[in-house]
């Protein structure tokens, strides 16, 4: 487009729309590469707490890049899991035991189990919030704030527990710690950070924020349609289930949505009719938003191992044209690198976007192109 002059203007929709895309796989393509080299420590101007940071950034947040950091996310990993059976198991009548004032609580080890957890997240989050490049950015991301909430109530119901024994039991104290220790649930969501799968499915379910509006939009429709049918037809029975059409919303939903509990059921012919249809209409509803949904997940997937496939390329052209570089004299320096061993960065633009574009495309259209890409490559380096 640069290169023909053609205006951005001139272009379809749908070529606005490929445009569009193509541009972010090459920004997140580069984005990936900076990341790397980031990894790789190869910017020297770094002072050393700069550097020390980048360590303990790839040390907790790079599992792959060393066998301890590793470890850390297993680590990491099973204390998620091992905090959410704990909540889960304190909630057992026969594991819990009775205070002083005869309320039951959890069991004393588990408390003990919880809190080494918390411990854990606590200091992971802390050196997280400390080795990263952007504070904000990092304390609002989703994951981050996640983490927040995993974390903040245990202390607040341990200072609330405290508050209220303090000040002779305050009304209400108790109730507002058994409603903190609920958000602990959001903990098991922490899984995300260590699951590329459930990362992607976030992504994909974004994406697909139409597509589930609709399918919000068709039920809501047919739920108040189908209960209002049923609250009506079913008036002529003596002993009917539907008292109100607010609660044949109830019947409504677990119809459309195959569920069937059974508790509200029609007992009339044009009830049962009515039953009949819901039930077909719902699991038509459901069935339509599901394969746009799959296909946005397969193609976020396949996009991103072809992203992470061709930053990696890209680094071993880097690097390749780094060690063909070593061995020319400054006389054979070529001018698109400005001379002297200093590289022009609008000429390292060019080729970033020129050796990417061919690679994305290289990925699509099979193996068997690979060849006469890459020998096209290294001629035109």
């Amino acid at each position: 487009m640069e290169f023909w002059k053609v205006d951005l203007k001139f272009l379809d929709d749908c070529c606005k729309t490929v445009l569009s895309e193509k541009k972010e796989e090459l920004e997140e393509i580069a984005r990936r590469v900076q990341l790397i080299l980031d990894d790789l420590g190869l910017d020297t101007s770094l002072n050393q707490w700069k550097k020390c940071q980048k360590y303990i950034w790839k040390f907790l947040e790079k599992p792959e890049s060393s066998y301890p950091a590793r470890v850390i996310a297993v680590v990491s990993f099973l204390l998620i899991l091992i905090s959410s059976v704990v909540m889960c198991v304190g909630t057992i009548p026969e594991l819990q035991v009775t205070d002083s004032e005869g309320k039951s609580s959890e069991h004393p080890a588990l408390d003990k189990i919880e809190t080494a957890c918390i411990i854990w997240f606590t200091l992971e989050y802390i050196l997280r919030l400390i080795s990263s490049s952007n504070k904000l950015h990092f304390a609002l991301s989703f994951l981050n704030v996640i983490d927040v909430f995993a974390i903040l109530p245990f202390y607040i119901s341990l200072i609330l527990t405290h508050l209220g024994a303090r000040l002779m039991e305050l009304t209400n104290v108790q109730q507002a710690v058994q409603a903190l220790r609920i958000m602990r649930i959001a903990r098991i969501f922490k899984l995300a950070r260590h699951s590329s799968g459930l990362q992607t499915l976030t992504y994909a379910l974004k994406r697909s924020f139409k597509e589930l509006g609709l399918l919000l939009m068709y039920l809501a429709v047919g739920i108040f349609v189908f209960s209002a049918l049923g609250y009506t037809v079913e008036q002529s029975s003596p002993d009917t289930l539907f008292k109100s059409i607010p609660q044949s919303f109830w019947w409504a939903i677990i119809t459309m949505t195959t569920v069937g509990y059974g508790d509200i059921y029609p007992k009339t012919t044009l009830g049962k009719i009515n039953a009949a249809v819901s039930f077909l209409c719902g699991v038509i509803a459901i069935a339509l938003p599901i394969h746009p949904i799959i296909n946005n997940f397969v193609r976020y997937y396949n996009k991103q191992r072809v992203l992470e496939t061709a930053a990696k390329h890209e680094l071993e052209l880097m690097e390749l044209y780094a060690g063909q570089k070593k061995d020319r004299s400054p006389r054979e320096e070529p001018a698109c690198f400005g001379g002297k061993g200093k590289k022009d960065p609008q000429w390292s633009r060019h080729l970033r976007f020129s050796y990417s574009d061919s690679f994305v495309h290289l990925l699509t259209e099979g193996h068997h192109h690979h060849h006469h890409r890459w020998n096209r490559l290294q001629s035109c380096k």
